[in-house]
């Protein structure tokens, strides 16, 4: 745990930058999970969705994609928190086939 207390006293240092770089590094090194996306067969059809919700993460995805910026996507979604979209940033990230497929049949229906 001294490494993880050590990383978070360094943090305030970093500028937004960075921490998005470390961020990124970060989620690269778990592989395919992303904290805070789950997906659960009974729920949205098994999509990934961000935990706690049934908000898919392509919806946010495409609402990005659309102009959308994060603080109106909050607004818009008040269940969600700024950790939810970066966490579906990431996921997007390394499921980029999967979340274009998920637009494209949304967009077919």
């Amino acid at each position: 745990m001294k490494t993880l207390e050590q990383i978070e006293q360094m943090l305030p240092e970093l500028t937004r930058a960075e921490m998005a770089e470390l961020a990124k590094k970060v989620v690269l090194s778990l592989g395919e999970s992303v904290p805070g996306i789950e997906s659960t067969p009974d729920v949205c059809g098994g999509e990934p969705c961000i935990v706690r919700t049934r908000i898919p993460v392509w919806i946010l995805v495409q609402t990005k994609r659309l102009g959308i910026n994060e603080a109106d996507i909050l607004r818009s979604y008040p269940t969600l928190r700024a950790e939810d979209l970066a966490n579906a940033w990431a996921y997007e990230l390394l499921h980029r086939e999967e979340i274009d497929r998920q637009i494209a049949d949304n967009e077919k229906a």
